[in-house]
């Protein structure tokens, strides 16, 4: 079957419509033509609103309003979409506490120095190290096994015990919100197997216990997965600090030895550029007729590396987000691909025939069909699995040579590194700039862009760059974190020169911090960080994270991480946008729970809605009405 999309299906990048065009005339599969023709055959009556089930050997099973009210086993509607968003979400969890998981193994093996890494934020080690309750003064090293072995430990904690770090991290108006809704929770690995549990066909059909269950288990991977997650990478390998990075497909130059790491997780990137900045190793490229040897980081594994590492010869930035995958192959350039933990997707079989690249797989969870080469990462081997890695390149670059390549030209700078403690630095080392800038009005509310990139809801990227564009010229400071960071990165709003497109206030208080109106935050992992600069800001005011002038939104969701950041976004408080339309709309009690009543019991409210501009607004009304019961001028 056939397709040819029009240009504005395509892409917001003009390098990614280049790069489509090339993938047409070449006649190969790629993610634009499988949308449309799954568009064609699409379940839009049930499934697009969560009115499926196949559970069990009964179904599958349909509801249709007003004629067929329950499944066999007597679900209704509501229940049926909230239990498959629970599944979503408990798969989101499993993704994020393995790569937490990984981060402490990691830990462990620095601390017994069977790594390439160092201990390199040494103040932020024994910050997390305090709040696990170790306390005493010991080596960095040492320090780092203890913390590695604490993270594993809460992982696996009671989920009737909870978890220390959501009293120390949050706020106390949280703490209380969430223990009178029963809703504090233990570590993620026991949470997931009651959330799990609750899904069993005739176990629990009703929606509020299985809503209930979602906000618990979100709670659960943010305090239990992502915050040490993140933290623990932030002592592995630097906090994030502001620079400047390359974007988008450009800095692929087929004249080097191209590799990309691909994925969620930073650690075989790390080492592969540790190894590639000895002279030596560039030497050996430039025998084999290679211009050097560069590390290109693609979608979150990029951003984990780029939100720390300065660019230069060898690691020179990434090519932007997962969309832009299979446009990245097709350059002909690049000549390793090394895939860990998440978005490798499996069409990439079919690219593996035609280009010119090798696939490796440096995670036992990667698995795509017709490429079975892996080399999985283990922190006690991963200097020496950076050296095969290195290998397989060189000598794909030797077999490569003086084949075409299609690299787009265009190289987009952006100013990267916005973590909380660049942000305080950017303020004069405290929040009072910031919470000025908020009271005087120059700058009216922060929302935090999380989100994926889909083509369930228009073009790749446009969505994402449209709402961000709308908030800044409406003086709301734009957080952005996951694949939706690298839209905005590519589409040039992390730049000085974007402050032309922010409001008179925001412009204002830009120039004078000499920061971009969007700020590139990390990744989807960043949720957790993100938490604990709200509660900071919540706290220094004295009020909830309800009562604040923020907003979350994900303008183009796509898989089970993202609806767990979005679950989690209403257990703490925010209003939350989403888009494209979920499949939870078919529940109308449900829909209501969640986008009326919930404000009343968390704080938090959801907003489907998938026109940008109206989202925008209605994003700003929200704002507007916090910073009224706040006394600030609008």
């Amino acid at each position: 079957m056939g397709f040819f999309i029009m240009s504005e299906r395509i892409s917001e990048h003009e390098s990614i419509r280049e790069m489509y065009s090339r993938l047409k005339s070449e006649g190969i599969t790629n993610v634009w033509d499988r949308w449309q023709a799954q568009e064609q055959v699409r379940c839009k009556s049930f499934c697009a609103k969560g009115l499926s089930c196949q559970f069990c050997s009964n179904g599958p099973c349909r509801i249709i309003p007003g004629k067929l009210e329950r499944g066999v086993c007597g679900i209704d509607g509501d229940g049926m979409a909230i239990r498959y968003m629970l599944l979503r979400n408990a798969m989101g969890l499993s993704t994020y506490t393995y790569h937490a998981r990984e981060v402490a193994k990691t830990l462990i093996a620095t601390g017994e120095g069977k790594t390439p890494f160092t201990i390199t934020d040494v103040p932020k080690l024994r910050w997390l190290a305090e709040k696990y309750g170790i306390t005493g003064e010991m080596p960095p090293n040492e320090l780092a096994i203890q913390l590695g072995k604490k993270i594993l430990s809460a992982i696996s904690s009671d989920s009737t015990v909870p978890l220390d770090l959501i009293a120390l991290l949050s706020t106390p108006g949280r703490v209380a919100a969430w223990k009178k809704l029963g809703i504090m929770a233990g570590g993620p690995a026991n949470e997931q197997v009651d959330a799990i549990s609750h899904c069993l066909t005739n176990v629990d059909g009703d929606y509020v216990s299985l809503a209930k269950t979602a906000l618990r288990l979100s709670i659960s991977c943010i305090y239990g997965s992502l915050i040490p997650l993140e933290y623990g990478q932030d002592i592995l390998f630097g906090t994030p600090k502001p620079h400047e990075a390359k974007f988008d497909l450009g800095i692929v130059d087929p004249e080097y030895v191209n590799i990309v790491v691909n994925g969620h997780e930073p650690f075989v990137g790390m080492a592969l550029i540790k190894l590639c900045r000895d002279p030596l190793i560039q030497e050996r490229a430039r025998t084999i007729g290679a211009k050097g040897i560069r590390v290109i980081g693609s979608i979150e594994t990029g951003q984990e590396i780029v939100q720390r590492t300065s660019t230069d010869d060898v690691f020179v930035g990434m090519t932007g987000n997962w969309i832009s995958i299979e446009p990245l192959i097709a350059t002909g350039a690049v000549d390793l691909f090394a895939m860990d933990m998440n978005c490798s997707p499996p069409s990439l079989e079919v690219y593996s025939k035609k280009y010119p690249t090798a696939f490796v797989s440096v995670s036992p969870l990667v698995n795509v069909p017709g490429i079975d080469r892996h080399i999985d990462y283990s922190p006690e081997k991963s200097e020496s699995q950076a050296k095969e890695l290195l290998e397989i390149a060189l000598k794909n670059f030797e077999a490569r040579r003086g084949k075409p390549s299609a690299a787009p030209r265009k190289i987009q700078p952006a100013i990267v590194g916005f973590s909380i403690e660049s942000i305080l630095a950017a303020l004069g080392g405290s929040l009072t700039p910031l919470l000025e800038a908020i009271k005087s009005g120059s700058i009216k509310g922060v929302v935090g862009l999380v989100s994926c990139t889909t083509l369930g809801n228009g073009a790749h990227d446009v969505a994402t760059v449209r709402i961000a564009k709308e908030l800044i010229k409406r003086d709301i400071l734009v957080l952005s974190m996951g694949c939706g960071n690298g839209a905005v990165q590519v589409a040039g709003l992390c730049t000085a020169d974007a402050r032309s497109l922010a409001g008179p206030g925001l412009r204002a208080v830009c120039e004078s911090l000499g920061v971009p109106p969007v700020l590139s935050f990390g990744t989807c992992t960043d949720t957790g960080r993100l938490s604990i600069l709200v509660s900071a800001v919540a706290n220094a005011l004295g009020v909830d994270v309800p009562d604040l002038p923020i907003a979350v939104t994900a303008p183009q969701y796509m898989e089970q991480k993202a609806t767990i950041d979005a679950v989690f976004a209403l257990a703490f408080g925010a209003f939350t946008h989403l888009s494209p339309t979920p499949p939870l709309v078919g529940g109308e009690r449900l829909m209501k729970l969640l986008s009326e009543d919930l404000e009343g019991i968390t704080g938090g409210k959801l907003l489907v809605e998938n026109d940008m501009v109206k989202a925008a607004d209605a994003i700003a009304n929200h704002i507007a009405k916090k910073r009224a019961a706040l006394g600030l001028s609008n």
